[in-house]
């Protein structure tokens, strides 16, 4: 094996000493050092009991340390397998700007698969808000959206046929913003955005890889350009890959 990570070694040497600072605090910090630093993408951390035995504490102050890290992203437990390092959630700033880009300027290599696309009458909701008659059809887009080869969103869009024609004969595996502004002149001005919280279904759960009933953020964006509805799309994503940070003002005036 190869040589011990020096976060444990140093703190193994030390202990874990009583003070202010509780001990599962300690051992979090030590963990994330360990996941942060030292250990590549994907490593096994040790074992709940091996660190138990390691700093003389509980297990039941292993596994909350452990907990905190996994709920941060830092770390993530496999059933039967052990806990594992893992990539740091990505943060998003929300903002109206497409996947592609936003990956892009992360240094992140983005790529997109069409997994379905149809000319199709939407449901009432989305009829609305895209200011469809009834009957209307709309394009329909279902696309798996990933950064450096890993599945981070699944996306299903309708898109307003009178603003987007022949939008199904088009390369929908590459920037969609970028096809809009470049093909029809459409550079998407305004929007609003719903979040939520959702478990995987099956479906969505194969394609992101990720277990079923495993958490993930929810975006519903309405996107105008030219004062008109364009685009109504939902997107969800990974809860363990992703947080979403807002910039909160006070009005002028407010007390």
């Amino acid at each position: 094996m190869g040589e011990e990570p020096s976060s444990l070694r140093h703190a193994a040497s030390r202990g874990l000493p009583d003070g202010p600072m509780p001990k599962h605090v300690q051992l979090r910090e030590i963990l994330r050092e360990l996941a942060g630093d030292e250990l590549p993408h994907g490593a096994a951390v040790p074992s709940e009991r091996e660190l138990a035995l390691r700093y003389g504490v509980s297990r039941l102050t292993v596994r909350e340390a452990i907990g905190q890290l996994v709920t941060e992203g830092l770390l993530v437990r496999v059933r039967g397998k052990g806990t594992f390092t893992t990539r740091p959630r990505i943060d998003w700033q929300v903002h109206l700007a497409s996947f592609t880009e936003d990956m892009r300027r992360r240094g992140m290599h983005p790529e997109t698969v069409l997994l379905d696309a149809a000319e199709a009458v939407p449901p009432p909701a989305t009829a609305q808000a895209l200011g469809l008659a009834p009957q209307q059809t709309a394009f329909w887009l279902f696309r798996l959206r990933k950064a450096d080869g890993m599945p981070m969103a699944v996306e299903r869009g309708w898109y307003h046929p009178e603003s987007v024609p022949d939008l199904l004969d088009q390369d929908l595996t590459a920037s969609l913003y970028t096809l809009l502004s470049q093909r029809y002149r459409l550079q998407l001005e305004s929007g609003t955005q719903t979040v939520l919280a959702d478990d995987a279904d099956a479906e969505t759960a194969r394609l992101l890889g990720i277990p079923t009933g495993c958490s993930l953020l929810v975006f519903r964006r309405i996107s105008t350009a030219r004062g008109r509805p364009v685009e109504d799309m939902t997107s969800w994503y990974r809860g363990d890959r992703y947080q979403v940070t807002m910039q909160l003002d006070r009005e002028p005036g407010e007390p």
